[in-house]
């Protein structure tokens, strides 16, 4: 990507340790990281503000939950790219994300290839979308 197609990010997770190495990660790859939160109400307002192109959320966080910031993030903008970076593996939970729309998922403790690798799939999508029309 160059510099007139840099995605921008918001890393949200509860976890500090999680969210730096989330950043480190994206930075790492060249993805610009425009905001953090640690709860789905403060990502909902950092999505206001800022329009990331891709939001990674975790789902158990205090206040408002993963789903629920979901939810009201695609309420707000239904073009939003969302990946979900959590420990829940239910398959139910997995569909459940699909069906709604998350942009990706990955899995807790995660392989930073594995982690780029879905991010990537997100960014494609990203680009696509937003260079369409």
């Amino acid at each position: 990507m160059d510099e007139s197609t840099c995605l921008t990010a918001l890393v949200v997770d509860d976890a500090p340790f999680m969210r730096s190495m989330i950043i480190e990660l994206l930075t790492a790859n060249g993805i610009n990281v425009v905001g953090e939160a640690d709860n789905g109400a403060v990502a909902l307002e950092l999505y206001k503000s800022l329009s990331p192109g891709l939001v990674i959320m975790d789902v158990d966080m205090p206040e408002v939950n993963g789903l629920e910031a979901f939810k009201n993030i695609k309420a707000f903008d239904n073009g939003a790219k969302i990946i979900f970076c959590t420990r829940f593996r239910d398959s139910a939970f997995i569909d459940e994300i699909k069906r709604l729309g998350a942009a990706g998922y990955i899995s807790k403790p995660f392989k930073p290839e594995t982690f780029m690798a879905e991010i990537k799939r997100g960014a494609v999508k990203f680009e696509t979308s937003s260079n369409s029309g």
